[in-house]
């Protein structure tokens, strides 16, 4: 046992290592970050998921969003700006908005306002406002398998690291993300007391849930390509909420060492692989694809995404 163990800390530190290699030499491209954006005006928590109310917070969001497309625009930044142009389209509700660092924001799909239950997506790695619509595209298609009387919330709402770099295979920008996430899950309970709540986190997401995890007031926390959850076993989540965890036949982070070593200024490594045995997750199916195919049209693990959100799923989806 000792012996396998200290074979997985070297295999962190030598993922770790060949991640800084990488990482080194595209250091000096432009990173989304760079990208200057105004600071958003403060917007009170809200308190009740009425029309009325989501429609101050929606025009809110929106009006940061154009003034972001005109900063970007003024900065010669044309990729961004047309991303945030189809952001502002009227149709889209989005609960609030940051364009700084690479960008923070809270998109809805389905109707808040009457939803009994909702999904909110936790993003993983390499995810910002250029490439957003990844998230956007998963959020739809759950939202079509999850039906009526459902709401499907995108969460970006941290800085998430590079997918290539050393952030990504250490926790801190998780743990910094963590009283982010419980803040917004507790501002989402009071609005809508009586809806099932169901964290969906992929990749470097569930680490992000997993620190996020103790005392949460959700049904379930759903862990998709997870590289670790940042703890050794799902008892030490605390949560009183069902875990499950799911990982497709070709999802590279089967590869990855599955653990974590606390060096002197910091930790490698995200934790236990959630789809282990000894890691205690109810497991769902989840079918081929890759990394990137948890939501793909048709998949089979959507459709079980779909029924756990649901509460249909029984002890294996």
């Amino acid at each position: 046992m000792a012996t396998r163990r200290r074979g997985s800390l070297r295999r962190v530190l030598l993922t770790t290592l060949v991640t800084a290699s990488v990482a080194g030499p595209i250091s000096g491209v432009t990173r989304p970050g760079a990208v200057p954006a105004p600071a958003p005006a403060p917007v009170a928590p809200l308190s009740a998921a009425t029309p009325s109310g989501l429609a101050g917070r929606y025009a809110a969001a929106r009006a940061e969003i154009l003034a972001a497309e005109r900063t970007a625009a003024r900065h010669g930044h044309r990729w961004r700006a047309a991303r945030l142009r189809e952001m502002a389209d009227p149709a889209r509700r989005f609960l609030s908005f940051d364009g700084r660092d690479g960008g923070r924001t809270v998109e809805v799909f389905g109707n808040l306002a009457s939803a009994e239950r909702i999904a909110v997506m936790v993003p993983g790695a390499g995810i910002d406002l250029d490439r957003y619509g990844m998230v956007r595209g998963g959020s739809l298609r759950l939202h079509d398998a999850l039906g009526d009387r459902s709401a499907v919330v995108a969460w970006l709402g941290y800085p998430t690291p590079s997918s290539v770099s050393l952030q990504a295979v250490t926790p801190h920008r998780a743990a910094e993300a963590a009283p982010r996430l419980r803040a917004f899950v507790r501002e989402l309970r009071a609005a809508r007391p009586g809806a099932r709540v169901t964290l969906v986190c992929h990749s470097y997401g569930s680490t992000v849930c997993g620190l996020a995890a103790p005392g949460l007031e959700v049904a379930g926390i759903v862990m998709t390509g997870s590289p670790g959850a940042g703890v050794q076993d799902a008892a030490a989540l605390r949560t009183p909420a069902t875990v499950w965890a799911g990982r497709t036949a070709g999802d590279w982070v089967a590869g990855l060492p599955h653990a974590s070593v606390a060096l002197p200024f910091v930790t490698v490594g995200l934790g236990a692989d959630p789809v282990s045995p000894r890691f205690g997750a109810r497991i769902f199916a989840a079918g081929g694809g890759g990394h990137s195919d948890y939501l793909a049209p048709g998949s089979t693990a959507l459709a079980s995404i779909a029924r756990i959100v649901s509460g249909q799923a029984g002890s294996h989806a």
